[in-house]
């Protein structure tokens, strides 16, 4: 597991989220789905995925100014089958859709003990692991699925980038122990990640990006523009290299796609890439599915055979006396309790950056840092 990068003055995730919302509603988001997106994008932040909460805001505003983003957007029920929907977002930000579908997809599964949600015409959703943990916290296995819009992975045996990071997140509710939950991209590392390393000025570890002929990148600002800049290079697929099991990702991010794009009917970034209309919304996908365990067993029979299991998993003798066998999900737990005790740390570059949407938005800037 790479160590988290970001440095900064800390501030309180009450500021952050207060900031984001202000933002948000000066753009002309409603105040219901502010409220929402605000809650995801500041959980993102305080769970450590720092690629994915606040730092998005720059992206969003480029996509609003644009008229891709439709920020006023109304999310809405297409099509209803029982224990499957597909709702449109609009050309909305992806986040209260996402978070609507993921509550549906709930409900469908507490009703007929599964529920499968899809979601077209979205915009960037944040971190899919945010919507798998409302399944957890709602006593229900959840997976979530993305289309992207960027093309940045490398496929195994490629030259040039095609697929994007294609996040896949599952999250299961035990009894006494936190949920399990599983959030990651296909890539080595999702994109985010690289823009994190650029603006930390921190080193890349080598087997993240490549370059046009396939050597590794180390430098954090010419790896963001592999990244996000140039047609060639980019991120490798998980596994990093063909002998090292770079197929396995390759073929997960393609099963993202084929769920979260293909399925409900979202856009394929090189085809979208067709047309070069700047203001042509994205069109990303989503999927949600949910399980509820008791449709299989008596209820809490479940949780009490995952704690089980995670308990051997912790007893697990370590290589490392002082690193702990861990499960996913629980790095960040613990860094949540860490931000919320001192603050989620925001970087000088980042925080010039917010002051900046803050001004050509009229929103007041908050970011006041912990005394």
């Amino acid at each position: 597991m790479a160590k988290n990068v970001t440095t900064g003055r800390r501030v309180p995730a009450e500021s952050i989220r207060a900031q984001i919302h202000a933002i948000l509603t000066r753009w002309g988001m409603g105040e219901k789905h502010a409220a929402t997106t605000a809650g995801i994008m500041v959980e993102t932040d305080l769970l450590g995925v720092d690629s994915h909460g606040l730092s998005m805001l720059m992206t969003y505003e480029e996509g609003v100014q644009a008229g891709r983003i439709k920020i006023g957007a109304e999310p809405r029920v297409a099509r209803d089958t029982g224990p499957t929907a597909l709702l449109d977002a609009g050309d909305g930000l992806g986040h209260p859709v996402s978070a609507m579908a993921m509550n549906l997809a709930v409900d469908k599964a507490l009703q007929h003990g599964v529920g499968v949600v899809g979601v077209v015409n979205s915009h960037h959703f944040g971190a899919a692991g945010a919507y798998a943990r409302i399944a957890s916290a709602r006593g229900v296995i959840g997976m979530v699925t993305s289309s992207t819009r960027g093309v940045t992975m490398v496929p195994t045996r490629g030259a040039m980038p095609v697929l994007g990071t294609n996040p896949l997140a599952f999250a299961a509710p035990a009894k006494r122990n936190n949920a399990f939950v599983l959030d990651m991209a296909t890539t080595t590392v999702a994109a985010g990640k690289v823009k994190v390393h650029h603006l930390n000025d921190a080193p890349l570890p080598e087997g993240w990006v490549v370059d046009g002929k396939g050597a590794a990148v180390t430098d954090p600002h010419e790896g963001n523009a592999f990244v996000f800049q140039r047609p060639e290079g980019g991120i490798t697929p998980l596994g990093g290299v063909e002998d090292r099991g770079s197929a396995k990702g390759y073929g997960l991010a393609m099963l993202v796609h084929i769920l979260g794009g293909a399925l409900v009917g979202s856009s394929f970034s090189p085809i979208r890439n067709r047309d070069p209309r700047k203001d042509l919304p994205h069109n990303i996908g989503h999927f949600f599915l949910a399980i509820d365990p008791a449709a299989f067993r008596e209820p809490g029979q479940f949780e009490n055979d995952l704690d089980e299991v995670i308990d051997v998993l912790h007893a697990t003798p370590p290589a490392d006396p002082a690193e702990p066998v861990l499960v996913a999900g629980e790095p960040e737990d613990r860094m949540r309790e860490d931000r919320l005790r001192l603050g989620v740390p925001v970087p000088d570059s980042l925080d010039v950056l917010i002051r900046g949407i803050c001004d050509r938005s009229g929103a007041p800037y908050l970011l006041r840092p912990n005394n």
